[in-house]
C-alpha cells in the first residue's frame, strides 16, 4: 500500500511579500530585456562549462542585470545563481536566480525556455516567478495563489493518470538518474507524453494545460521559482521520493494530490 509522505517543517510567519511582487516582475523584464537581441539569432556564441551544458551571453548578462538590481534595491538580501555563484546565501532573504532555464532550447531558436526567479525566506520558496517573454507569460505564485499576467490560474482537477499529461524535459535522464522501469511504467500509464519541461512544463501545470511534469535531477536555481507557482497554483511538488522539494535534487510535479499520490505509487512498484 503507498502512503503520502508529510514533511514537518518549523512554522514561520509567513514575510509580507508586498514590496517584492512588483520587484520580482521587474527582475523578470529587466532579464528579458537583456536576452531579446540573443534569442533566434544565429550569430549568438554557444560555450560549454565543465558539465557539457551550454552557455551564451545571455545567461550570463541577463544573471548580471538581476544581480545589479537586487543588490542596489535590497542589499541585505543574498543571492544564488546559476552562472554567477553566491553571495551571502543565509541572508533571511535569498534570490535564486536562473537567467535561462532551458539553454538548449534557447540555442535552437525554440521559445520555451524560461527565465526562473525565486525568493526563500529562512531558507524555503516563498515567492516564484516563471517568464517567457517571447511568448509574454509571466506566471508569479506565492504559495497561496498563482498568475499568469496578472490573471489567477488553478491547475487542472485531473485524478487519474490514464488521463493525464505528462512532460519532463530530457528522457535519457529518466532512466539515467532514477529507476528506468519504473519512469517507464509511469510514462506508460499517462494518456499523454511528451518532453517539454525545463521550467516551461512548470508553467503548464500551473495554468492548467499538462497534469504532471517531473524532472529527476536539478540544480536548487531550477527549483527555487517552481515551489511557490505549482503551490499557489494548487499543486502538489515533492522531490522523486516524496519529500520536501526544497532544497532537493529532483522534482515530481502533480495537478492534485490523488494524481501525485497515483504517479508516485506507479514509481515505487
Amino acid at each position: 500500500m503507498y502512503f503520502t509522505r508529510h514533511v514537518v517543517c518549523k512554522t514561520r510567519v509567513s514575510p509580507d511579500l508586498t514590496a517584492f511582487r512588483p520587484f520580482i516582475a521587474e527582475l523578470a523584464r529587466a532579464s528579458a530585456d537583456f536576452i531579446a537581441p540573443y534569442f533566434g539569432n544565429p550569430s549568438t556564441a554557444v560555450d560549454f562549462k565543465a558539465d557539457d551544458s551550454p552557455v551564451t551571453a545571455a545567461d550570463r548578462g541577463a544573471e548580471a542585470v538581476m544581480r545589479e538590481l537586487i543588490t542596489k534595491r535590497f542589499p541585505d538580501h543574498g543571492i544564488i545563481g546559476e552562472e554567477h555563484g553566491n553571495l551571502n546565501p543565509d541572508a533571511e532573504f535569498v534570490w535564486v536566480l536562473d537567467p535561462i532555464d532551458g539553454t538548449k532550447s534557447f540555442i535552437t531558436g525554440v521559445p520555451l525556455w524560461t527565465t526562473l526567479i525565486g525568493l526563500l525566506h529562512h531558507g524555503q520558496p516563498v515567492l516564484g516567478a516563471i517568464h517567457q517573454p517571447n511568448l509574454g507569460q509571466l506566471v508569479i505564485g506565492d504559495n497561496h495563489t498563482t498568475t499568469l499576467n496578472d490573471r489567477p490560474v488553478t491547475t487542472r482537477d485531473t485524478t487519474t493518470l490514464d488521463t493525464a499529461t505528462f512532460v519532463t524535459s530530457d528522457h535519457r535522464n529518466l532512466a539515467r538518474y532514477q529507476d528506468g522501469p519504473a519512469t517507464d511504467r509511469l510514462i506508460d500509464a499517462c494518456r499523454l507524453y511528451r518532453t517539454w519541461a525545463d521550467g516551461y512544463g512548470y508553467l503548464l501545470l500551473a495554468t492548467g494545460f499538462v497534469d504532471i511534469s517531473a524532472d529527476p535531477i536539478m540544480n536548487p536555481w531550477d527549483i527555487a521559482a517552481l515551489v511557490p507557482v505549482v503551490r499557489g497554483a494548487g499543486g502538489i511538488i515533492t522531490d522523486w521520493t516524496g519529500n520536501a522539494p526544497y532544497p532537493a535534487e529532483s522534482i515530481l510535479a502533480a495537478a492534485t494530490p490523488e494524481l501525485h499520490a497515483a504517479a508516485m505509487a506507479t514509481l515505487q512498484v
